[in-house]
């Protein structure tokens, strides 16, 4: 008797240790890494494996990420000691020949049927739902790692770019400043009085004192916040258009290439 349930006990733990692997890496979606290299980390952190990549070090230097993670470690440890004494039960106690091999079989057998429900695809479609609506409806994972997510890398950049009163963009409405010809996303600002406007449209104003948060290339954004206003100013606008219309020429012409290959 006590050899089945330490058959069972070991196939419940294994059933459970698939379902928190796949709430982790639902977990490690929600901020923003992708489905393969969320599901490798979890999995990679309840074996205890420890790959060193780079998606391991968004983790480590990711505050939430590495929460998880270390619940799922600690969670790990004890299904480790709870999988040893199911094996223990199941294998060590009395029993003749055919009783032990009789479990052997459920054991195989349990493992194969718990191997083939994490393979399909059906059940991952509906289990990951399920999951990520139990997350976002009772936790709050949305501390993503927009570095990651917006690709800034190589030449793009996030920046918070205070306004002055003799800066070029001081006074001007979005659409006047025409900034997405020049490759620059002004995605928020934040008002002296701390209010915020997010994703501005064309007729929003920019004043002396606003913050800005902007997107685009480390170059054009460095000469943006020293643009001044007046005649050079302008010149500038013009200059950084025609230099961003000769980078998006460039991007069609790699795009064009690609395809034809």
């Amino acid at each position: 008797m006590a050899g089945i349930i330490g058959v069972i006990a070991f196939l419940t733990v294994l059933g459970i240790s698939l379902v928190i692997t796949r709430v982790v890496t639902a977990a490690l979606m929600l901020t923003g890494l992708s489905h393969e290299a969320a599901r490798f980390q979890a999995r990679s952190a309840f074996t205890g494996t420890g790959f060193t990549t780079s998606e391991a070090e968004k983790v480590v230097n990711h505050p939430v990420r590495r929460r998880i993670i270390m619940g799922l470690m600690f969670i790990r440890s004890a299904g480790l000691i709870t999988i040893v004494i199911s094996l223990i039960l199941s294998f060590g106690g009395s029993g003749s020949s055919s009783q032990r091999a009789m479990r052997i079989l459920w054991l195989a057998g349990g493992v194969l049927l718990l191997w083939l429900i994490s393979m399909s695809k059906i059940v991952d479609r509906h289990l990951s739902r399920a999951i990520q609506w139990s997350l976002n409806r009772w936790t709050e994972l949305d501390v993503a790692d927009y570095a990651s997510m917006l690709r800034l890398s190589g030449e793009y950049r996030v920046i918070e770019l205070q306004v002055e009163a003799e800066d070029w963009l001081a006074g001007k409405n979005l659409a006047n400043c025409n900034l997405r010809q020049e490759g620059i996303t002004i995605l928020g600002i934040t008002r002296p009085d701390g209010s915020y406007v997010g994703v501005p449209h064309r007729k929003t104003e920019i004043g002396a004192g606003d913050v800005l948060i902007l997107y685009g290339r480390a170059e054009n954004l460095k000469e943006l916040s020293t643009r001044r206003t007046g005649t050079a100013g302008d010149d500038a606008h013009s200059g950084a258009i025609g230099i961003q219309e000769q980078k998006l020429r460039e991007q069609d012409q790699q795009e064009q290439n690609r395809s034809e290959t």
